[in-house]
């Protein structure tokens, strides 16, 4: 493990960028960008068009490492280039930016109240190119929608579970059990999920350093005693389809949890704007990221 890279993402100050929307949340992600899915026919280009953005976002004088310590890419973006470089060296060479990979492959149809990861039957070759591309960790999602005690445990037990192989091949898993914004008793799904996790941790090997990425929970800081286990490296936020103000407003009533958004990051950047434009605005979205994210 890259001690340097393990220092910045475990006390660095600044939030964590997910540029990860992967294929089916890539048209919304472009659409809300100013382009509309009439304006590719293929996967292949619409994978360009979404690289295009995140290359215009990464190559930014607004996203450097004086807010930003880490983001999230899925597998084209990390297997694609950013000015002549594969795009991890250019974030850390030229940013100083710590790059994780988004690993799984999606949801699974809703049971229990929860919707699992499919399976990833590519991880292990996944992890490899991970490795050769000097990626330092993973990101894998779950969302719960019920308070199903059932549901939730099976969620927590397969999100261990892959995190067991992704830190036996030495890089450093973020386990993401998104709690929906819209669940039944959200605070009773959190509760729940929390009691499973701890459960997971009194057994784990403290040599295997993990994250956490969870949904700003309705009780401020109830995830913050997580640290307690010298496993957890850090605990950051997502949005989960709050708007930027109310996201940072919750994000700011909670102690070391940093950001770690998608949504709320780039919804007021438009694909016509003038590069002007677009780094004013991408900057001060990231300053009000950043000073909701800082203890």
């Amino acid at each position: 493990m890259d001690n340097e890279k393990l220092n910045q993402i475990q006390r660095g100050k600044g939030f964590i960028a997910a540029l990860d929307q992967s294929g089916g949340s890539t048209p919304k992600a472009l659409a809300n960008y100013g382009i509309p899915e009439s304006a590719y026919s293929s996967d292949e280009e619409m994978f360009e068009l979404v690289h295009q953005m995140r290359t215009r976002v990464i190559t930014s004088p607004a996203f450097n490492s004086n807010r930003i310590i880490g983001t999230i890419l899925f597998e084209k973006t990390m297997e694609s280039n950013i000015n002549g470089k594969p795009t991890a060296d250019y974030l850390w060479q030229d940013k100083h930016i710590v790059s994780f990979l988004k690993v799984d492959d999606g949801l699974q149809p809703k049971q229990n109240g929860v919707q699992m990861m499919k399976q990833i039957p590519e991880l292990t070759d996944r992890l490899a190119a991970a490795k050769r591309h000097g990626i330092f960790g993973t990101k894998m999602r779950s969302v719960i929608y019920e308070p199903d005690t059932a549901g939730i445990k099976e969620i927590v037990d397969q999100q261990f579970t892959s995190a067991k192989q992704i830190c036996a091949n030495k890089l450093v898993p973020i386990i993401e059990p998104e709690v929906s914004i819209g669940a039944i008793n959200k605070a009773e799904c959190e509760d729940l999920l929390k009691s499973e996790i701890q459960k997971q941790l009194q057994d784990w090997d403290n040599n295997n350093k993990i994250m956490f990425k969870f949904t700003i929970p309705d009780i401020d800081n109830l995830y913050l005693d997580l640290y307690d286990s010298p496993a957890v490296i850090r605990i950051v936020a997502l949005s989960g389809g709050y708007s930027i103000n109310d996201a940072c407003a919750r994000l700011a009533r909670n102690h070391n949890m940093p950001a770690s958004f998608s949504r709320a990051l780039l919804q007021n950047l438009q694909v016509q704007q003038t590069d002007d434009e677009f780094n004013t605005t991408l900057a001060n979205t990231i300053e009000q990221i950043y000073s909701a994210s800082i203890d």
